[in-house]
């Protein structure tokens, strides 16, 4: 008797299909990084009212299906090529800026805010609303292994009290 082999995608992934869709929960393949990129597992992604334009199609040159998130906190769990700055097992956040070109005028005078191509996590890219995420190392900041990833709302009104 032959036996069929069924592939199962390892991870999940809250994306939207096209402008105005609904959010459906698919299953997907791990992605692996490039050079100069990281493979974040995320541990937490907020949830941002400007996920909307990613939503609706309200940012132009959106390429769909796209995962929204850019307020991510997860653990590197594999390095692209020629990535020597960051290791596995680092904790790092990525949000709203997520890279940039290092070619045009502004990048060349160090105003990486203002990039003339510059990349947005769930726009440019899939965010954090998936189980692993690749982000550019420019998109990085390191985050502190005491520094909770979820911070509910009660905790932060306990806090101000």
């Amino acid at each position: 008797m032959a036996t069929t082999k069924v592939g199962i995608a390892p991870m999940k992934a809250a994306q939207v299909r096209e402008p105005g869709a609904d959010f459906e929960i698919v299953e997907r393949e791990i992605p692996k990084p490039d050079p100069g990129q990281v493979r974040v597992k995320v541990l937490a992604c907020g949830v941002c009212h400007s996920d909307v334009f990613t939503k609706e199609g309200q940012w132009p040159g959106i390429q769909y299906p796209r995962v929204p998130g850019h307020e991510v906190v997860g653990i590197i769990d594999e390095l692209g090529a020629a990535v020597s700055e960051w290791k596995t097992g680092q904790r790092v956040g990525v949000g709203w800026h997520g890279g940039h070109d290092n070619t045009c005028l502004e990048c060349r005078r160090g105003d990486f805010r203002n990039c003339r191509n510059v990349k947005i996590p769930g726009i440019s890219y899939d965010g954090g609303y998936q189980q692993y995420m690749v982000a550019p190392v420019e998109a990085l900041a390191s985050m502190p292994a005491g520094l909770n990833a979820v911070r509910r709302n009660h905790d932060l009104q306990r806090a101000a009290t």
